[in-house]
């Protein structure tokens, strides 16, 4: 994370030495570890949140883009049914015969004794 070469902190160590006195210096490097560890736990869940964010709106970016598409396809085949029907209904027209048809016969029970 920082580029710290040993050198570095081998003077850190030396001035935190004489700065804090060798009784203390044990514990303060303790708390100080503690402390960078919540620090790094602490970045390490900050990146997981907005990884998990950015993964959740790409997420519905897509879901919104499919949506889309569903509609567009919904949309194709509407037309298309309905192109064919018109078709279909264009073939009946022009099937249909130019002669008048005759008057049919008017329907009547048998009558059985």
């Amino acid at each position: 994370m920082f580029d710290i070469a040993f050198s570095e902190l081998v003077v850190i160590a030396l001035v935190a030495l004489i700065v804090i006195g060798p009784e203390r210096l044990p514990k303060v490097a303790r708390t100080a570890g503690h402390l960078w560890g919540r620090v790094q736990r602490y970045v390490q869940g900050v990146k997981s949140d907005i990884a998990h964010d950015m993964a959740i709106e790409e997420a519905r970016k897509l879901h919104s883009n499919l949506q889309q598409d569903v509609a567009a396809a919904g949309k194709v085949v509407q037309e298309t049914g309905l192109t064919l029907e018109q078709s279909l209904l264009q073939a009946q027209y022009k099937k249909a015969p130019e002669t008048p048809v005759p008057p049919q016969a008017s329907f009547s029970p048998d009558k059985h004794d």
